[in-house]
């Protein structure tokens, strides 16, 4: 029985999560720690397990295998540190970090220490995106010009923050708004795919005022080494979003319009006018492949390394900067 430590229950995520593991049977919750008591009580009731006060007699136990951190994102480094000092494998939540130097702190106590990391960027799980991974770097698009990658959903609109999950639009707790939270998926896929860009752009905005001066929607463009452009949008004012991706490529085209994938390219024979579904199957991803990787169903190297999680984190706050200062900036 693998014994787990649950380490804040402030995520939007929490929830679902919760369900996860209880439908795990080779792991246990063996302690719910939340600086509010209160909310650590009603997870720790759901999984029937004590509530801890004192940190520390976490750190000290070593049949804890791992922890579970989805805590306020201002509160990992007081949790991520010290887990890694123990030897305790992390799952922490996106972002890893509020800011650029507050990531790379912890990228680096993490791989110091050793321990396995993962983060949730579950995206890469996604038949598409595994599958036009694979057409990138086979050639098969030709030479990639442009990429267009959309997340965006009606969180502001439907008051989703207004409650329970408010400190995630308070960018003093969350380290960001609506374009760091929902782009940084769409951030670490074009980063998956093409690696670390080398100049960035981006704007953020308010719309609504229901979450004070936090952003609710954003753009950003970035340029890789290789030549390729892509822009991304992330926002909480959208009341629908079909269109979520766009490759284009100088012998090939695809495109995701509500989750179906059109693809043009003459070397697979096909005109995008219907859409392709000779795809892969899913693949575990975020929270569940660091579940499956504990019990040994997969490799740790299939985990978000604590190097990438860090990276998207330095690359996020440049376009954050970018936007306060209206220019281009050298990543």
């Amino acid at each position: 029985m693998i014994k787990l430590a649950w380490l804040g229950c402030a995520h939007i995520h929490t929830p679902h999560f919760t369900e996860i593991v209880k439908n795990e049977p080779s792991v246990k919750v063996v302690g719910v720690w939340d600086h509010d008591v209160a909310r650590a009580a009603k997870t720790a009731e759901k999984f029937g397990s004590p509530v801890i006060q004192d940190l520390s007699t976490i750190w000290k136990d070593s049949s804890i295998t791992a922890v579970v951190i989805c805590s306020e994102t201002n509160r990992h480094a007081e949790l991520i540190l010290p887990a890694a000092q123990s030897g305790k494998d992390i799952y922490a939540e996106k972002p890893i970090g509020c800011h650029a130097e507050d990531a790379r702190k912890m990228a680096a106590a993490v791989a110091q220490s050793g321990v396995r990391f993962h983060t949730g960027y579950f995206r890469r799980g996604q038949a598409i995106d595994i599958f036009l991974k694979r057409l990138i770097t086979d050639g098969i698009l030709g030479k990639i010009t442009r990429v267009r990658y959309n997340n965006c959903h009606s969180g502001s609109l439907g008051g989703w923050f207004d409650t329970d999950w408010r400190w995630m639009a308070d960018p003093a707790q969350a380290g960001c708004g609506a374009f760091g939270d929902l782009g940084t998926h769409v951030l670490d896929i074009v980063m998956w795919w093409f690696g670390q860009p080398e100049m960035v752009t981006a704007d953020v905005e308010v719309v609504t005022g229901r979450y004070g001066d936090c952003d609710e929607t954003g753009e950003a463009m970035l340029r890789f080494p290789n030549g390729t452009l892509a822009t991304l949008s992330a926002a909480w004012v959208d009341c629908a979003c079909p269109v979520t991706l766009t490759v284009s490529g100088t012998e090939g085209h695809a495109t995701v319009i509500n989750n179906q994938l059109f693809l043009a390219c003459k070397k697979l024979g096909v005109d995008g006018s219907k859409p392709w579904t000779d795809l892969p199957a899913d693949e575990p991803a975020g929270f569940p492949l660091f579940l499956e990787c504990l019990a040994g169903r997969q490799s740790a190297e299939k985990l978000v390394s604590v190097q990438e999680a860090a990276a998207r984190n330095i690359v996020m706050d440049a376009l954050y900067d970018a936007a306060a200062a209206h220019k281009w900036i050298k990543i």
